[in-house]
């Protein structure tokens, strides 16, 4: 198509020419052309634009769900660490899971005393927004 109408702006060209009219009408229809060329020029920047704020702001939350994630599990293995170090706990009776900042306590361990002490570690961790504590003293055999 684009040959097409540079040998129909050549053949046009030949003619005035051979005539003496002036060469305005190719000089104006390259100008449309190239308006248009511009405009669709434009159009494409505009939607590449757009995909790329969508992209930007698809990854931002990506980037903030793994960090959401990654924050969970640090808080996770804080409070393990801190349950493994007391020597009057129990790691391997207390579960300890993280979802947004919330800690869930399970498991059954020797006495009141101990569930109060890990729920007291879990709510004095840091970035804890709420400790859930099902934790049970288990039954004396």
């Amino acid at each position: 198509m684009r040959n097409q109408t540079r040998t129909l702006s050549l053949v046009l060209t030949l003619a005035l020419a051979g005539l003496g009219l002036s060469a305005a009408l190719p000089a104006a229809a390259e100008e449309g052309m190239a308006e248009r060329t511009g405009q669709k020029i434009d159009q494409a920047a505009e939607v590449a634009g757009d995909k790329l704020g969508a992209a930007k702001d698809s990854v931002g939350r990506k980037a903030e769900q793994a960090s959401d994630y990654m924050g969970d599990a640090a808080i996770t293995a804080k409070i393990k660490s801190e349950i493994l170090v007391d020597s009057s706990l129990k790691v391997l009776q207390i579960h300890v899971t993280t979802t947004d900042g919330v800690v869930n306590l399970s498991g059954a361990i020797d006495s009141q005393l101990n569930i109060d002490r890990a729920v007291s570690i879990a709510a004095n961790t840091q970035h804890v927004k709420l400790v859930q504590n099902a934790l049970v003293v288990k039954a004396a055999n």
